[in-house]
């Protein structure tokens, strides 16, 4: 009779952890209800602020296009020139006949014509490897890049 007497009155170890787990799931569901709320609330914060970080970005990039004006920074150029059939090659020979002592990449010789080193190497590889004029000197490693200059 002893132990029906204990198990009515007083709670016993299986209650406890019952007890004990019903408080931690408690928590843990409070924990979700906080997070959702945090979420949301990030959720709304982004929806408020990215139409403001996008006008400021716009703001500031007009301001960049305004402070090259004034500062009198030469105008970015879409392209580069297109040189006429001939105009290429007659463009550098002159410039190569200018400085004969010199030798050129074929970067060197864009930048200075104002127009692409594709062009350039395009130019030399086509027409250049058969002109008579042109000087033509393994450079770099294992020769397969090239520099230029007149004979």
């Amino acid at each position: 009779m002893s132990a029906l007497k204990r198990e009515s009155g007083s709670p016993d170890k299986y209650d406890l952890f019952i007890q004990k787990i019903d408080h931690f799931q408690s928590l843990v569901e409070e924990k979700k209800n906080l997070q959702a709320k945090i979420s949301l609330i990030q959720q709304e914060y982004q929806g408020k602020i990215r139409p403001l970080e996008d006008e400021l970005s716009s703001i500031i990039k007009k301001l960049e296009t305004n402070l090259s004006k004034l500062e009198g920074a030469a105008p970015v150029q879409a392209g580069a020139p297109k040189f006429g059939r001939g105009q290429l090659g007659a463009s550098i020979k002159d410039l190569l006949r200018s400085n004969p002592d010199k030798t050129f990449k074929p970067r060197e010789i864009a930048e200075a014509l104002n127009t692409k080193g594709t062009t350039v190497s395009l130019w030399f590889n086509k027409y250049g490897l058969s002109d008579a004029e042109i000087d033509r000197v393994p450079a770099g490693k294992d020769g397969k890049r090239f520099v230029y200059k007149i004979k």
